[in-house]
């Protein structure tokens, strides 16, 4: 069983490095941070159960570092646990990345929409604020992209049905861009 587990994620990872529709994807978002955090913005990003981790991961690596010292990069996600549970007693869970969005994102920022189905309703409400408010929106999704697909301006799915394998690509593609923000786009210190 370990051994399966092993080789499928090596799998999915495989096909999709020679996937050019993923990794132009990838690359395209990474493209889309480096210009956000070069023109000041702040990277935001939401998403529920494993994605609330990767959402935090993410943060977690740009305002603190990867594996180089550099400046913080301005990172936020959509998690605080006083925010959420007094929106969701008041008025809803399923809203309160929407008001997180509407609150905080401007034209100068983006939002990293994680879903693993990709039809992650309070997901979906924060990307409609985003992008009301002029954020650019790059979506982390599983499956078939979802109602998240066609909302987003980057999707990048993974084409898979288990949600672990979606997590353990959705964690790579995350290492990549800070990968790409650290040495690529030059803003480690030398």
């Amino acid at each position: 069983m370990i051994s399966q587990i092993l080789s499928d994620s090596a799998n999915l990872k495989s096909t999709l490095s020679v996937s050019t529709e993923f990794t132009e994807s990838v690359g395209k978002a990474a493209e889309a941070l480096f210009a956000v955090v070069k023109s000041g913005g702040t990277v935001y990003a939401c998403g529920n159960g494993g994605s609330t981790c990767d959402a935090m991961h993410l943060c977690e690596e740009l305002v603190a570092r990867y594996k180089r010292n550099r400046p913080g990069i301005r990172a936020m996600h959509f998690m605080d646990p006083s925010f959420l549970t007094c929106w969701g007693n008041d008025f809803s869970l399923e809203d309160a990345f929407r008001r997180a969005a509407e609150t905080f994102c401007t034209d100068k920022d983006v939002l990293i929409a994680i879903s693993t189905s990709g039809n992650s309703k309070n997901v979906i409400h924060a990307v409609h604020a985003a992008k009301s408010k002029g954020s650019k929106v790059i979506g982390l999704l599983g499956r078939d992209g979802g109602a998240l697909a066609p909302l987003v301006d980057i999707p990048i799915v993974v084409p898979a049905s288990a949600t672990e394998r979606i997590q353990e690509v959705h964690i790579t593609v995350i290492h990549i861009w800070c990968e790409l923000l650290e040495t690529h786009y030059g803003l480690a210190q030398s």
